[in-house]
């Protein structure tokens, strides 16, 4: 055991790394689910030693708590109480329906309407919970207007992971890199309400452009959507009163956070709390998704084994070594790696990697130099994602729904439109950060 133990610390980089390595080749080979080898690797971690697994006065910057980022984890689990409490009233639902009305029924704005409507929700509900909400609305809505869903679902996807990049708590990437370059609600949408608002506007266009021929439906059936009815649509008033105030309110508590200073996961798990009071927390707490939140956990604990054997300073010199400490270069590099990685392996665990990567350069280079780093990692990690199926949890639900209706959406269909979208999402971003953050 001692030797192992000696071979451990003079190998410590080579070993976390090769920990991390595997767990990514097994997170995208999805035969084994991705919490299991995250908190297999987190054991490893701390049963071969790389990080301190007792607390004691003189490992406390060893010890695996300290690389554990709770900020995220709170912010995750208060806003999945949140969200899961709110949907229960039908609010969005109703809200959703009401949006739908205006339409008239013309096809072409029902798919506008609904992308859109995907998209805002997003950006601060989670978009597995987004398309979840609009999926029964689009199959409704078609049905009454005797249309094809998919061209509706595809968009419905692509919106839901672009309108999630736009704030902090639209998609986990972002909590991951607010918390580590500790960056605010406003400082996201500040940065990246422009550029997500221009490639929606693109992608919207480009997919009724592509379906034109299908969008079509009579007048009588258009009257039909016009004609929903939305009365019983919310079963709890009281509820929907209730958890759009907090609902409301803990988005105003983000939106003031430069002012109040109170962190993001506070006010949020204020909201939740509140909430809280009038349920029934058993039967509430078994709605959070804590496969994702022990994936975190898990997670953290392998990427704190890298960073503590000095891996990810490695990493960082030799990035800024290759680009000779081009901001431009460097900037670059990450967001086309980064929209094209996450596209096909999972991008919670190479967020989780890159941000304490860039927090590195941060330190040695300085915050403005890591300012566009963190920006273009935000915009790839996030809108990378809609190149393939598996590149977001949205897209594989939504794939799965489509499949039980009967519409099977294919991994090379949606492949055909996925590169072309991340394409045009990506060089928006790139004109976006070059000419926002590098011309000088």
């Amino acid at each position: 055991m001692e030797h192992l133990h000696n071979f451990i610390s003079n190998n410590a980089i080579m070993t976390s790394a090769i920990i991390l390595i595997v767990a990514y080749i097994f997170i995208a080979w999805e035969k084994i689910s991705k919490v299991t080898i995250a908190l297999l690797g987190g054991s490893l971690t701390l049963f071969l030693g790389l990080l301190a697994s007792d607390k004691t006065p003189d490992n406390l910057k060893d010890y695996f708590i300290s690389f554990i980022d709770f900020n995220v984890i709170f912010l995750l689990v208060s806003m999945m109480i949140i969200v899961h409490i709110a949907s229960k009233s039908g609010m969005f639902t109703w809200l959703a329906n009401e949006i739908l009305k205006k339409t008239k029924g013309k096809p072409k704005l029902v798919l506008a309407a609904l992308a859109i409507f995907t998209a805002v929700a997003s950006a601060f509900l989670d978009n597995v919970t987004t398309v979840i909400l609009v999926m029964p609305i689009t199959f409704a809505a078609c049905k009454l207007l005797d249309i094809n869903p998919v061209p509706f679902l595809i968009t419905e996807v692509f919106c839901s992971n672009i309108g999630g990049t736009a704030t902090l708590i639209g998609d986990p990437p972002n909590i991951i890199i607010g918390s580590a370059a500790g960056l605010s609600f406003m400082d996201f949408v500040y940065n990246l309400t422009l550029p997500i608002i221009i490639i929606m506007a693109i992608v919207i266009s480009f997919m009724v452009f592509v379906y034109r021929k299908e969008l079509k439906s009579s007048k009588e059936k258009m009257e039909l959507v016009c004609q929903i009815d939305n009365s019983g649509t919310i079963t709890d008033k009281a509820l929907a009163i209730r958890s759009g105030i907090v609902l409301l309110l803990v988005i105003l508590g983000f939106i003031t956070h430069d002012i109040t200073h109170i962190p993001t996961f506070l006010i949020a798990m204020i909201g939740a709390s509140i909430l809280m009071v009038f349920e029934k927390p058993a039967e509430v707490l078994v709605e959070v998704e804590w496969n994702t939140i022990f994936f975190f956990v898990g997670l953290f604990i392998i990427i704190g084994g890298l960073e503590h054997s000095g891996g990810i300073e490695l990493m960082a010199k030799w990035l800024l070594n290759v680009t000779q400490g081009s901001q431009e270069l460097t900037s670059m590099i990450i967001l086309w790696a980064s929209g094209i990685l996450s596209g096909v392996i999972d991008n919670i665990p190479y967020t989780a990697t890159m941000s304490p990567m860039i927090a590195t350069i941060e330190h040695t280079m300085g915050a403005d130099y890591a300012t566009p780093l963190w920006w273009s990692l935000a915009l790839g990690a996030c809108l990378g994602g809609n190149m393939t199926m598996i590149g977001a949890a949205a897209n594989v639900i939504v794939s799965e729904n489509a499949h039980k209706a009967g519409y099977p959406l294919s991994f090379m269909y949606f492949l055909k439109y996925g590169i072309i979208v991340m394409l045009i999402s990506l060089a928006v971003s790139t004109v976006y950060v070059y000419f926002r953050y590098l011309v000088h």
